[in-house]
């Protein structure tokens, strides 16, 4: 059976929202044109076309992404989701979209639920924290109308989880993000790091590699003291550090040192190997004019996967070393530098208790489970 996820930006890097940190933006501007127009029916159905394409048995992710993937409209969903129910066969077809949650409607809503979207909502907890950094076009407060999103997915039954940027200012109140997490009974969350522009514009939100510690450190333990009591949520990197300690594949991407093809696909066709590098220098095609297999065994693709992590003393003698390899190559920059490394503090501190966890979680699928003599 053949998988393949795709990272599409039907609005490129357009947005409603002004973020003071966009790392997308960012990506855009470095390019000799940064796009930012929507993607065409013809770009559509040739990536629709060429995914199926893998054969009747492939499974097939179509995540949106930006900028801000609702700018497209709810009828380019509609006519992409009806393009694929027309030209699948018994290919099993699954959908995702990352939000600001800024403009959602009940129609988007309902669309969501009808076609079994998984929706990311970008929040960065609590409100005062959200607003300072994520105003709207007229830098207006967001938060308010975020969180009404939140309910809006809620009662229609999306399945969705809580994105929030992992910046400088916010790793400095962990206890407030927790709290936060708990009032609002978010099942899920993925913290990502805030990352300095290429040309370093934005540092002052860049998370550092003591700021990453110093904050999980404490969210931490106060997860795990719930945990302990039945009242754990999902939060990304405990569950990827759960995955790693019974030796399975990690959800994100990057976590073991090494890429693996993302397939961004930018609204005028455009393909690069990974979100963060959508590049000139890394554009490995078109997917109106080159096949998938072209694309994936490119050079720019052979050479973007080959390229080196940067190095860090710390690594030497480190316990962890087999599981992390210097890890993502670009969000390590929150992780470590070359003399010290937050992420080897952060499992020294919790790796042991996540891996009995796991065991734990493990132990119980099996006791719950028929048992064959």
């Amino acid at each position: 059976m053949k998988y393949i996820s795709f990272l599409i930006k039907p609005a490129s890097s357009a947005c409603d929202m002004r973020c003071s940190y966009c790392f997308y933006r960012d990506v855009a501007d470095h390019r000799a044109h940064a796009v930012r127009e929507l993607m065409s029916e013809e770009t559509v159905r040739a990536l629709v076309d060429r995914a199926l394409g893998l054969g009747s048995d492939a499974q097939v992710t179509f995540a949106f992404q930006g900028g801000e993937p609702t700018l497209a409209g709810l009828d380019f969903f509609r006519s992409f989701t009806a393009y694929v129910d027309e030209r699948r066969t018994r290919q099993t077809v699954s959908y995702a979209l990352q939000t600001n949650g800024h403009s959602l409607t009940p129609e988007w809503a309902a669309f969501f639920r009808e076609h079994g979207f998984l929706v990311g909502v970008s929040v960065d907890a609590y409100r005062e924290l959200h607003d300072s950094l994520r105003g709207d076009i007229r830098l207006e407060p967001t938060h308010a109308r975020v969180m009404e999103s939140i309910r809006m997915l809620r009662e229609a039954g999306v399945e969705f989880n809580v994105l929030t940027v992992l910046s400088a200012q916010l790793a400095r109140h962990p206890q407030r993000v927790f709290k936060f997490y708990q009032r609002e009974k978010i099942d899920y969350v993925q913290l990502i790091p805030c990352l300095a522009g290429f040309d370093g514009e934005g540092e002052e939100y860049a998370l550092t590699p003591r700021a990453f510690f110093s904050f999980y450190r404490t969210f931490f333990d106060l997860w795990l003291r719930e945990a302990r009591a039945g009242r754990a949520f999902s939060v990304g990197l405990f569950d990827n550090v759960m995955q790693l300690s019974l030796g399975q594949w990690p959800q994100a991407c990057g976590m073991l040192g090494r890429c693996a093809p993302q397939f961004v696909v930018e609204s005028n066709g455009d393909v690069y190997p990974c979100d963060f590098y959508a590049l000139d220098e890394y554009r490995c095609g078109n997917i109106r004019e080159d096949s998938l297999e072209e694309m994936a065994s490119c050079a720019v693709m052979r050479g973007f996967l080959a390229e080196p992590r940067r190095e860090c003393a710390a690594c030497a003698d480190c316990p962890f070393e087999g599981i992390c390899h210097r890890n993502c190559k670009r969000l390590n920059a929150s992780y470590y530098d070359e003399t010290y490394c937050g992420y080897r503090e952060f499992l020294e501190h919790a790796y042991k208790p996540l891996a009995e966890m796991a065991r734990a979680l493990v132990r119980q699928r099996i006791g719950d489970s028929p048992q064959f003599t």
